[in-house]
């Protein structure tokens, strides 16, 4: 018996609704056929975007969502993506796939897709091919509202007033495919082209988001903060360190090397457990990332922003290799569950976080092919999580959590966090990790002697997954076997599950 104890009333912290971001790039059929289909579809739309995908993520309250990329932010030129489609510059796609982009998705489609969606914008600039010129005149155009050359050309485009930036990324993966630089010449590469990231609008700061590391790059990490926290910013921005509001982290879980990633959906026990002990790991780069980050910003002002993580396997079998179309299995079900039970618990600091990739891509909620739409297990774990948004942290732990695996890759038998809403109702998520074993649990609270109680299960065997043959062979279910007494709420959380508890 495992006994998860809940203080209800230590409250440990907010949950940002971000924390539970997504992340939309050009790459395969993320952005074309997966949300965007055009206005002349046969598939029901609005505005060109799926009503079926969009009708989805409402209901997992998707609250931000980051786009252009990823590695095609640092080759995308905004203006290439505006003005009537006939006209819009076409590209080859280099970093996915070689195809053809055609720029029909562009500046004013993300902010429709956005609005339909009710979710918070996160747009992604290009620093690796870009000028700060570019940058500067997107900003104008999508947020100024006012007499320049940039808003007048938005409003010749059909869009009078200006939209809101919520978030904006100063490049991408700039270690990387984003410029290969090091940590000091971006750090003040950065410094240079956030100055031009201009403020247009006081009822809508843009919150500025720095390239942070690569998993375990800590030397990134300590390089761009001491580069931009060399001397205090100057007026207004004094109260950003850094002159930033975020830094970004990227991890990616997969239980083989880079070039052999494995299949997504045929693996046995021993790779179960090596892909969930590195999911497990998300834990330590965030303390380790957040200790350097408390040296250049121990009030924590700046976020960490978690916005590429997921699972990324071999693509599946006959599908363009540049286009990271995977399945989706129970396996990325608990790779999920415990990320974000993670990020819950570290909510002092990680302050947003976006799945890769909303759709079609990587680990992803949603699948289509053509018409036909799926939801994964990502999705319901997204769904079941939904709740702790906006909530805040509390206290939580278990006793007699054991110690499972195969050979060198052990993990804890149980991953869980809880928080408490607005309206007092505990959230309560928790995941089995082990393949076989059942696991009795005892939730003790404080002082809630529960009174209503709500819950639902996600389980299946570790390879099961949703087809457009079977798309509901994994799926949320009602969960009713569980007992209440007194403070006490005893159930046997089944083997390779997730389980989520509302209770008042």
């Amino acid at each position: 018996m495992a006994t998860l104890y809940i203080n209800e009333k230590n409250k440990k912290g907010h949950i940002n609704p971000e924390i539970y971001g997504h992340f939309s790039e050009h790459l395969g059929r993320c952005i074309y056929e997966g949300l965007y289909v055009g206005e002349n579809s046969d598939i029901p739309n609005v505005n060109g975007m799926r009503k079926d995908v969009v009708d989805a993520l409402k209901e997992i309250k998707i609250p931000v969502l980051r786009w252009p990329g990823g590695c095609f932010a640092d080759e995308y030129h905004w203006k290439d993506g505006i003005g009537p489609k006939e006209n819009r510059k076409k590209m080859i796609n280099t970093h996915w796939g070689g195809v053809v982009e055609d720029n029909s998705f562009g500046t004013h489609e993300f902010f429709e897709l956005c609005e339909q969606l009710g979710c918070k914008t996160y747009v992604n600039g290009n620093v690796g091919s870009g000028t700060v010129q570019e940058m500067s005149e997107w900003i104008e155009y999508i947020t100024f509202d006012g007499v320049s050359p940039m808003a007048e050309l938005r409003k010749t485009n059909g869009h009078e007033k200006p939209w809101k930036i919520d978030y904006f990324g100063v490049g991408n993966e700039n270690w990387g495919c984003g410029g290969n630089m090091t940590p000091e010449y971006y750090g003040n590469l950065y410094r240079r082209y956030q100055t031009y990231v201009r403020q247009y609008r006081s009822d809508a700061p843009i919150r500025k988001i720095c390239c942070g590391a690569n998993a375990a790059d800590y030397f990134w990490t300590e390089g761009v903060l001491k580069t931009c926290t060399a001397a205090p910013a100057p007026g207004p921005e004094a109260d950003n360190p850094g002159f930033m509001n975020g830094l970004s982290l990227h991890y990616y879980v997969h239980p083989g090397v880079w070039e052999n990633k494995g299949s997504a959906t045929e693996f046995d026990s021993k790779t179960w457990y090596q892909t969930l002990f590195r999911a497990v790991c998300m834990e330590e780069l965030i303390r380790r990332h957040g200790a350097i980050m408390d040296q250049y910003d121990p009030e924590k002002k700046i976020g960490m922003m978690v916005d590429e993580w997921g699972c990324w396997f071999d693509v599946e079998p006959g599908t363009n290799p540049g286009f990271l179309y995977q399945q989706n299995t129970m396996r990325d079900a608990l790779v999920a569950g415990i990320t974000l039970n993670i990020f819950n618990k570290h909510c002092d600091r990680v302050k947003m976080a976006c799945i890769a990739q909303m759709v079609n891509v990587l680990q992803s909620v949603i699948l289509t092919e053509g018409p036909k739409m799926i939801l994964t297990p990502t999705y319901h774990v997204f769904h079941m999580y939904k709740h702790h948004q906006d909530a805040k942290l509390v206290e939580s732990c278990v006793d007699g959590n054991k110690i499972i695996g195969e050979e060198e890759y052990q993990v804890p038998m149980l991953s869980e966090s809880a928080s408490v809403s607005e309206d007092g109702t505990v959230n309560i998520t928790v995941g089995n990790l082990s393949v076989t074993e059942d696991v009795p649990v005892e939730i003790s609270f404080a002082e809630l002697a529960p009174s209503r109680i709500e819950a639902a299960v996600l389980t299946g065997a570790m390879c099961a997954h949703n087809t457009f043959e079977e798309p509901e062979n994994v799926r949320e279910a009602a969960f009713n076997d569980f007992k209440a007494d007194g403070r006490k709420v005893s159930f046997t959380a089944p083997a390779c599950s997730i389980v989520s508890f509302r209770v008042q």
